[in-house]
């Protein structure tokens, strides 16, 4: 069987061990016979519903075996899979489904109230809720025919929102192709292995969040679930579950200490987990030392990605407390570039524009042409660093907007990103959305501006400083801001000026100067 899609694992992993655990959530186990079945039946009905090739269809839930099985359905058909983040508000879940058109959403009963007041499609529902609201257990019932898969490795399979440089999200398109390539070399630089356990607790509507399922199906491993809420919760989850490998973020490697340490397991008790994987911020002194003293059994992979291809670079463990730092350097199937404003090859601690070239780039921006051609270029950027043999050009490489440079031993080091965005507990973020919304929402506020300090303990600190008439409480400010806005996106430190700008015009990095002589 040649494998184009996700689709193709599933049905190898039941082809070798039917019988295997394919899924733990909580006290449920779902064996790799029994998830091709269901998926089947939930795929059935969905290329029952006639809607044409490349359809969006969300899901919007929260974490469970249920949306394992619906996404692994979305990825059986011709339709397109949106993941659709459970702490979004309702106006960023609307605008996602009116800017990719949406016509269908898988959801739960915790989230199916809030969906109906914004949401006129078809509903799908993992639990029973209404009579007119078809749920799983009734296509379980209903629908035992025979499905057939007919993917093409080229087409469309997931539009994932992530924030851009400014405004709201805009989605980027991924194809089957690349889902499988980043299974297959996530599993090869990680070596898992077909007896590994590995935690989802991670999100399921972020790629680095989906790529645990897709390994998981690569190597025929086991993904158990888990939400994370209190530390005791999360480790006894690692425990009972015998986890072995952990894909955390950095928010993650801080909330799980995040009590008296006499509290916490021995590191006998957690020396199962072999694997510990870091993306999506920078990994600090004291992670680096929580990681060690507790998972001193486990090699800890610090990695960086992009919004617009899966992964870039990873850290060999060996060198986590040599360079600690460094982003490190390329995975399989990927070259890296470090080039100038004139387009050559930086020197060793030349600070340049980290290109990727290879395995893993996405397809694009969502209806976002501008976007697009900002990041995915042609290889011709590079032509003062590679030999384009033949006058061969038509390969797209892309520029990354992170400024990095590498040292003597060509490891990578992170420095600054081309626009102001804010990395924070793991999630990128659009200062110039939670601006829109301030001054959109909170009616005496004139002009604000949102950026971001150092923070050892969640990467970034969002800080707003704002002019108004009069001085606002900062309790009242976060209140109109979280009827708008997730937690995460929330300012944690919020000043106010009489001016903060010249003729409407703000030096941020002023601002942020004046911010950091006060702390």
């Amino acid at each position: 069987m040649s494998v184009n899609s996700i689709r193709n694992l599933l049905e190898l992993a039941n082809q070798s061990c039917p019988e295997k655990i394919a899924i733990i959530d909580k006290n449920v186990k779902i064996s790799y016979e029994e998830l091709l079945s269901k998926v089947n039946q939930v795929a059935y009905f969905l290329k029952e519903l006639n809607f044409k090739k490349g359809t969006r269809i969300g899901i919007y839930s929260n974490k469970s075996s249920g949306k394992i099985i619906a996404i692994l359905a979305l990825l059986s058909t011709e339709y397109i899979f949106v993941p659709i983040t459970r702490v979004l508000k309702s106006e960023q879940v609307k605008h996602i489904i009116d800017d990719c058109g949406i016509e269908c959403i898988i959801t739960d009963s915790h989230k199916i109230k809030n969906l109906q007041k914004i949401f006129n499609g078809k509903i799908i529902s993992y639990d029973k809720t209404d009579d007119k609201i078809v749920c799983f257990s009734e296509i379980y019932k209903c629908y035992n025919k025979n499905f057939k898969c007919e993917i093409k490795g080229f087409d469309s399979a997931v539009i994932t929102y992530s924030f851009a440089t400014v405004g709201l999200p805009k989605g980027v398109v991924i194809s089957h192709r690349n889902l499988i390539d980043g299974a297959r070399v996530v599993s090869k630089y990680l070596n898992l292995q077909n007896d590994d356990i590995i935690s989802g607790v991670l999100s399921l509507s972020l790629d680095y969040g989906l790529n645990q399922i897709f390994s998981a199906l690569y190597k025929k491993a086991t993904l158990a679930l888990h939400t994370f809420f209190l530390p005791n919760d999360f480790f006894n989850h690692l425990i009972n579950n015998k986890i072995t490998v952990l894909p955390l973020m950095p928010i993650n490697l801080t909330l799980m200490f995040d009590e008296d340490t006499r509290m916490l397991p021995s590191p006998q008790s957690l020396k199962n987990i072999r694997i510990i994987t870091s993306s999506g911020g920078n990994v600090t002194k004291k992670m680096i030392e929580n990681m060690d003293k507790f998972f001193g059994n486990a090699k800890f992979f610090s990695m960086h990605g992009l919004s617009e291809a899966f992964r870039s670079a990873y850290l060999d463990p060996k060198q986590l407390k040599i360079r600690p730092n460094s982003i490190g350097k390329a995975i399989p199937d990927v070259e890296l570039y470090i080039i100038n404003e004139k387009g050559e090859s930086c020197k060793p601690r030349e600070i340049g524009e980290l290109i990727h070239r290879g395995v893993g780039i996405y397809k694009g921006y969502w209806k976002s042409e501008k976007e697009t051609q900002t990041r995915f270029k042609s290889i011709k950027i590079l032509d003062k660093v590679v030999d384009l043999e033949g006058d061969l050009s038509d390969e797209i490489v892309v520029a990354s907007g992170d400024f990095v440079y590498k040292d003597e031993e060509d490891y990578i080091y992170f420095v600054s990103r081309k626009d102001d965005m804010i990395k924070s507990r793991g999630y990128r973020i659009s200062p110039n959305e939670i601006e829109t919304v301030a001054v959109q929402n909170i009616a005496t506020m004139e002009i604000c501006a949102v950026f971001s300090i150092e923070n050892e303990e969640i990467e970034e600190e969002i800080v707003m400083v704002y002019e108004s008439r009069s001085q606002l409480s900062k309790n009242e400010i976060i209140f109109e801001l979280k009827k708008h806005l997730p937690n995460y996106m929330i300012p944690s430190i919020i000043i106010y000026k009489k001016n903060i700008g010249t003729y409407g015009k703000i030096d941020k990095e002023k601002l942020k100067n004046e911010v950091l002589k006060t702390l």
